[in-house]
């Protein structure tokens, strides 16, 4: 019974993780735990556990008053985390192309090769789980040539922290003029080039349009909350 219930779990938690990441739970909203027990027939304490989980993942936040409800959506953490991010990806990004050698060369060629083959949209017209994996791998293996492991944590901690924002603007906003593969060529072509200033000017706009969209998007469907406090790296 106790592994029927873990896996019971899993599978509700893996459930209304995708909901969340792919928009169909948008930010602050309360999450009943009587209607999403009768949606997957379970016990509430099989949705408490699911829910509790992606409490520690920062996806739920849980309050005595309140209970259970979707991550708000915080313009000035936002804000400062990509105004971190590219402060921090640009300096891995100068040192990557002083110090990177034939090695990150090859990777970055390879990594953007993936990438450009995966389409970013699957059949149902939501985001193809595939992209999001051969996107991290290309601007890690874009920063890479650093040769600091500690600065390369920090990175991928920082773009850790701007997931969940980052499949928001996926879900909730229309930007279908972007040219996603036209701006990591770019990348790739300037830091093969050893143009650091072409390469950091690329990266500073790559990275600020998505929470630029999504703050805008934010603000107009008052989905803002400046209460809630910044989200932990």
């Amino acid at each position: 019974m106790a592994r029927e219930s873990a896996t019971r779990t899993e599978e509700v938690f893996d459930d209304i993780r995708a909901d969340l990441l792919n928009g169909q739970l948008v930010p602050g909203q309360r999450l009943k735990l009587v209607a999403l027990a009768g949606r997957f027939g379970v016990s509430l304490s099989v949705v408490r556990e699911a829910l509790t989980r992606l409490a520690e993942q920062g996806l739920v936040v849980s309050s005595p008053q309140r209970g259970f409800s979707v991550m708000p959506l915080s313009i000035d953490d936002l804000s400062d985390l990509t105004k971190t991010r590219i402060q921090v990806e640009s300096l891995a990004l100068r040192e990557s192309i002083a110090l990177g050698d034939l090695k990150w060369e090859a990777a970055v060629v390879s990594s953007f090769h993936t990438l450009d083959r995966t389409p970013a949209n699957g059949e149902d017209g939501r985001l193809n789980e595939d992209w999001p994996i051969t996107h991290r791998a290309f601007h890690q293996a874009l920063l890479s040539g650093c040769q600091s492991p500690r600065l390369s944590g920090i990175v991928t901690a920082l773009r850790d922290s701007a997931e969940l924002y980052r499949r928001w603007y996926w879900a909730l906003t229309e930007d279908q003029v972007r040219d996603l593969a036209g701006e990591h060529r770019a990348l790739r072509d300037h830091a093969l080039d050893r143009d650091a200033d072409a390469a950091v000017a690329a990266l500073t706009e790559h990275i600020d349009r998505a929470p630029r969209k999504l703050i805008a998007y934010a603000r107009e469907h008052n989905l803002e909350d400046p209460t809630h406090p910044p989200a932990k790296a």
